[in-house]
């Protein structure tokens, strides 16, 4: 493949203009890590090719606190994205609009902690948006009552949301997630000021688009080889794709911000009831190691419940609207999602014949929802993503997807203040 070129037929160093997206961030934020640096660099760098995407992009900026740099990030972020399109509270019908069009702005909503909050019923419409937004040619449906007819409205563009605590699964589960901290004593930035700054970075996004928008073919049709699977490799293909086209080491640096991010957010993410049921079952199991009177491992359904009740740290004890605790009922209601049902079960002269759970009905759904640690879930690739190393060590060596990029690749090196 020829070297990538910008609008003009010019060589273009594509790591170079990345590299200065990186210093701009590092001299106005501190971000938690380096892998965090560079996902950012190459997420702004991603909106300048939107046209070329399957799948928009979001990313997540979120802290515990106030004063923790998001919304000086997401002044940076609108200065070198593409076409950006800012808000703090905009009606859905007002986004629809604005972001309906072949080549869509990049949406930044700052405050959005505001949209999800105590006030979430009333931005159904807005979380719609940015849950559809996130796959091409998933159109919102509105009847034209003028026109009388059914009008189709784009939804896909990518965006950037920025706010107290942590956004909603749905939207998390399909974004880059930083989770920003106050700075340390000791570590400085230098301050951001809109009219002095700005032009300088809105000129490195101009050298981003005409980098990008020369190359959107070759981006359209890359397939670069992923770290991860299913979501979260559609979310990270085109901020690697752009690595693989800008060289250098940008395309192992990408690579490990994926895995190092990506296990960051599963580590901190809170699962949801269901699966949290099926982990304390499967703890239950092992602590009460009962069987019935042929040998097979079961737990009578009051006893699961008591075991399950009991524990301070489950929410149990005080499950459901009335807070009056899980009830057999519920716990079939439940575990019958995952083609979990009760029997009647002999458990000899210890329980009796009475209602209760075996063991092996749960192991499907252990594997697939929940595996145990250093295990490999069913349909799960033979080689699973390692852990980060340490950004002052070489990295894994993942083979480049179809998009060669246009220098030879190297370890990656330590980039910048983290």
């Amino acid at each position: 493949m020829n070297p990538p070129t910008s609008t003009t037929g010019q060589p273009v160093d594509g790591a170079a203009i990345l590299d200065q997206v990186h210093a701009c961030l590092t001299k106005y934020v501190i971000l938690p890590s380096t892998e965090a640096m560079d996902a950012v660099a190459l997420w702004i760098a991603a909106t300048h090719a939107q046209p070329a995407w399957a799948h928009a992009a979001r990313l997540v900026i979120r802290a515990p606190e106030k004063r923790c740099g998001k919304s000086r990030l997401l002044d940076v972020v609108e200065a070198t994205c593409y076409a950006p399109l800012i808000t703090v509270n905009a009606s859905p019908a007002a986004v629809y609009r604005a972001i309906g069009t072949d080549d869509p702005p990049t949406l930044l909503v700052d405050e959005a902690d505001t949209i999800f909050g105590p006030a979430a019923e009333a931005n159904e419409d807005l979380r719609g948006l940015l849950n559809a937004g996130h796959q091409r040619n998933r159109p919102a449906i509105r009847w034209d009552a003028a026109a009388q007819k059914v009008e189709k409205i784009p939804t896909f563009s990518m965006a950037a949301l920025a706010g107290i605590g942590a956004m909603p699964d749905t939207i998390e589960d399909r974004a880059v997630v930083i989770r920003m901290r106050r700075r340390a004593p000791g570590e400085q930035v230098a301050p951001y000021r809109h009219r002095r700054d700005s032009p300088a970075l809105r000129a490195l996004a101009r050298q981003l688009t005409g980098w990008l928008r020369a190359n959107l073919r070759n981006l359209e049709t890359a397939e670069p080889a992923m770290p991860v699977e299913d979501r979260a490799a559609d979310t990270w293909e085109p901020l690697v794709a752009v690595a693989d086209l800008a060289g250098g080491d940008w395309p192992q640096r990408a690579r490990q911000a994926c895995e190092a991010l990506n296990a960051e957010r599963d580590g901190n993410a809170v699962p949801s009831d269901r699966i949290r049921l099926l982990t304390d079952c499967r703890a239950a199991f092992r602590a009460i190691n009962a069987v019935d009177n042929q040998g097979r491992p079961a737990i009578p359904s009051s006893v699961l419940l008591d075991k399950l009740r009991t524990d301070p740290e489950a929410p149990w004890a005080e499950y459901g609207k009335a807070g009056t605790g899980l009830t057999a009922m519920k716990l079939g209601q439940l575990l019958a999602e995952y083609e979990i049902r009760s029997a009647n079960i002999r458990f000899g002269s210890a329980y009796g014949q009475v209602k209760g759970y075996y063991q092996a009905d749960f192991t499907d759904a252990w594997n697939r929802y929940c595996p145990a640690p250093n295990t490999v879930p069913q349909g799960e690739a033979s080689q699973p993503s390692q852990p980060s190393p340490p950004s002052s060590a070489p990295g894994r060596v993942i083979p480049l997807g179809r998009l060669k990029p246009s220098q030879p690749t190297t370890a990656p090196t330590t980039a910048g203040t983290a």
